[in-house]
């Protein structure tokens, strides 16, 4: 049995006799020749009943990298085959470069096949311990983060006064456009859904009261969270998580200096007092979004506003406010906490961001259920 390729300058042929392998390669082993060598090479050593393999290499005019990994892939086979090896009319260059891959350091660096017994408990139990870890550190982050907001109440010129400022002008001022235009769009949104309903029954009227307790109840509070969460949150991951990587926390805490009290306090003060504010300019453009449907279907603007008065109750914007304050807070501290946890390296930075971003939008859902809950008990 005889196999035979070519590619340019090197050749390979091979006849199998009984339990004996024989190969014969030469030309020049190169990248490219190589790569059209191998899979004859791998055809010729899967035969079964293999014992002895000669390899006649006198022919090999020129051999790199690429041709030495194709003989120490020819070795390696053996070894696994248990077959007897041997290389005849090999050059001292050629002996010299397979000299450089013993049999020894190749195995030793070779990693043993993963156990197939018990690997499901195995993962199993990574994954807890990999929970529980991870709950820990959020404990103790809380904790610490309690304590910092606690001492920068009682203390307030503790308080880094021009960090906080520059992030609430971050956090605040510079989101105005897209909670304003958002706000608009809701309400313009919920008002023209109303009237397709409402009109069945000749109630249009009431299109100002279902946007009103919508939006100062649920909607505001909700869009102005999502927007922070995406806007802000996202931010101070990347901005801690950025200062982690380049190790300016470690320098901060070989310093002395406590990384809450100077990075994650002013964060997350800065976000819980801006995110109420953010909320009622999100009502009042709402409210405004509303307005344009109803002076659309020949309703006064009187009319809309002393609707908005009489149905929105004191109670409704008190509670959209205080949704938005614990919004507010958990954005921030998800965001801080996920820029402090970051690892190593730049994609470590981007998955911080993304997983603040989704760890804030599951904190502020669930916030949101439990208030729901508590309003409906409360009869608020």
């Amino acid at each position: 049995m005889k196999k035979h390729a070519s590619s340019g300058r090197a050749t390979c042929e091979g006849g199998l006799t009984g339990r004996l392998l024989k190969l014969s390669i030469a030309g020049r082993l190169d990248a490219a020749s190589v790569a059209r060598l191998w899979p004859v090479v791998h055809r010729l050593l899967g035969h079964k009943g293999i014992e002895a393999i000669v390899v006649d290499g006198s022919g090999i005019q020129y051999c790199d990298g690429a041709g030495t990994g194709l003989l120490v892939c020819i070795r390696q086979t053996a070894r696994r085959l248990a077959a007897h090896l041997e290389f005849n009319g090999l050059s001292e260059e050629v002996a010299g470069l397979l000299s450089l891959y013993p049999v020894e350091r190749i195995l030793a660096s070779e990693k043993p096949p993963p156990k197939r017994t018990g690997d499901l408990v195995v993962q199993i139990g990574k994954t807890f311990w990999t929970t529980l870890i991870g709950l820990k550190e959020h404990v103790a982050f809380a904790g610490e983060l309690t304590v910092g907001l606690a001492k920068a109440l009682l203390h307030p010129r503790s308080l880094r006064a021009k960090d906080f400022l520059l992030v609430t002008e971050a956090s605040g001022p510079q989101a105005l456009p897209i909670i304003i235009m958002l706000g608009f769009l809701v309400g313009l949104i919920m008002a023209f859904q109303g009237a397709v309903l409402m009109k069945q029954f000749g109630a249009e009227i009431y299109i100002a009261d279902f946007v009103g307790i919508s939006v100062t109840r649920e909607l505001g509070p909700l869009i102005t969270a999502i927007i922070v969460a995406g806007r802000t949150g996202s931010a101070f991951a990347a901005e801690l998580g950025t200062m982690k990587v380049n190790e300016e926390i470690d320098a901060l805490t070989t310093m002395g200096l406590d990384p809450v009290r100077f990075l994650v306090i002013p964060r997350v003060l800065a976000a819980t007092l801006t995110t109420p504010l953010l909320a009622v300019l999100t009502n009042i453009a709402g409210f405004l979004g509303g307005a344009v449907v109803m002076v659309g279907l020949q309703f006064p603007m009187v009319t809309y506003v002393n609707r908005l008065l009489g149905a929105v109750a004191t109670a409704d914007y008190l509670g959209g406010l205080a949704k938005a304050l614990v919004f507010g807070l958990l954005i921030a501290a998800a965001g801080c906490n996920c820029g402090l946890r970051t690892g190593e390296g730049a994609s470590a930075v981007g998955r911080s961001a993304t997983r603040a971003v989704v760890s804030s939008i599951t904190l502020i859902v669930i916030a949101d259920g439990i208030f729901a809950v508590l309003f409906f008990y409360l009869g608020i």
